[in-house]
């Protein structure tokens, strides 16, 4: 028998149009599930630079402007193995638009079963003195606030299927802390507090709650970085190179599954060993 079968399965994914998302939803779709992608950004939006301007992030306009954005794409190769999935708009600081989206799903594919709360920001990198205070506000609403929009919009209707798999992206930046990031090891460490007290809630009605702690992960806002602070990383990294956003799919898989299902309040690092003492 084939372990981590999510065959049956519904899953929901933020952030899906590239990096750990777009990896996260092809890898669910590899193991059976049904999903839905859904990103801020679309790349068939004929207004998409001006929506990456109007989420104040500045990845977003990058990714944009380099066509890094593959939310339908990611979508249409899920069909093509078989499965159903949709693209859908979803700006998780709209609370509105995700309990909208959330009902769609549920009314479309029959339910939800699995949510992966990827969405997050990760471009405001600055000292405590020079940290601004409009990005740190944006960083609390998307990274976490963004995570309760979605987790209360979909928590009725894994309550009402007895089961589901409530799955967040943390960072070690929250568990260790990151020199000019305030405000994302803030809202990454915010994020195990939520999944750790969704999991107490959820236990007695069938939902799992649970989070990866990822380390430095090969993706596209990654290698936007200078190289003097990848190879830094690198090697404080145990492993000496940087996970692929497979990895951390992998993990979220597993997590998702129901041989998971005795599995709740984890934190998992997936972090190559960035997080034990190296010299």
């Amino acid at each position: 028998m084939a372990l981590f079968d999510l065959s049956g399965k519904i899953a929901v994914v933020t952030g899906g149009s590239r990096g750990i998302g777009r990896a996260d939803c092809l890898a669910l779709a590899a193991a059976g599930a049904d999903v839905v992608v859904t990103d801020i950004l679309l790349e068939s939006d004929p207004e998409l630079d001006r929506t990456a301007e109007a989420s104040q992030s500045v990845l977003a306009r990058v990714m944009a402007s380099q066509a890094v954005v593959y939310t339908e794409r990611t979508s249409e190769e899920i069909r093509a193995m078989g499965r159903r999935s949709a693209a859908l708009r979803l700006d998780v600081t709209d609370r509105g638009q995700v309990v909208a989206v959330m009902a769609q799903v549920a009314r479309d594919f029959g339910g939800i079963d699995i949510l992966i709360n990827n969405a997050g920001t990760l471009d405001h990198i600055a000292q405590l003195p020079e940290q601004a205070p409009e990005l740190w506000e944006r960083d609390l609403r998307v990274n976490l606030t963004g995570a309760f929009n979605c987790t209360q919009a979909a928590w009725p209707y894994m309550k009402q299927r007895g089961y589901g798999r409530l799955l967040y992206m943390s960072s070690v930046a929250g568990t260790l802390g990151g020199f000019g990031q305030v405000s994302y090891s803030a809202t990454k460490a915010g994020l195990l507090g939520l999944m750790r007290s969704t999991a107490l809630e959820g236990a007695r009605h069938g939902i799992t709650s649970n989070a990866i702690v990822a380390g430095i992960i090969g993706t596209e806002a990654f290698r936007t970085g200078s190289p003097a602070m990848i190879d830094r990383m690198v090697l404080r990294t145990a492993m000496r190179e940087a996970g692929r956003p497979e990895d951390v799919a992998h993990a979220m898989c597993f997590l998702a599954s129901p041989e998971a299902g005795y599995i709740t309040g984890v934190a998992l690092p997936v972090a190559g060993g960035i997080d034990l003492f190296t010299f």
